[in-house]
């Protein structure tokens, strides 16, 4: 049987912010367990850079949004909030949304 999309039945904004926790926490090797979430980008004009990605500033609304992080908590995807000390939790590292595709971007600058 296959595996049920977005069990945890995720809103489209909590999915969006994991999709952009996932590529701010990307190992340059695979690996499992819990990453630590670094300090979020800075808005350059519309949009802002994770890693070799662009996501425009309207996907990331959730990133600093308390509520989003508190259902993300609940949920046990992510413990903490930043500023200060977050992390992806193993379930959060697992946990497939099927957004990447459409919110992270190639960029050319």
């Amino acid at each position: 049987m296959a595996s049920k999309r977005n069990p945890l039945k995720l809103n489209a904004l909590q999915l969006k912010t994991l999709t952009i926790l996932h590529a701010l926490t990307e190992p340059d090797e695979p690996m499992s367990g819990e990453r630590a979430i670094p300090m979020l980008p800075p808005a350059h004009g519309n949009h802002f850079h994770v890693g070799p990605h662009l996501v425009m500033g309207n996907d990331a609304t959730g990133l600093h949004n308390p509520a989003v992080w508190a259902a993300l908590n609940r949920k046990g995807l992510v413990s903490g909030q930043p500023p200060g000390h977050a992390v992806l939790t193993g379930a959060g590292v697992d946990y497939e949304t099927g957004l990447a595709e459409k919110i992270l971007h190639s960029h050319d600058h």
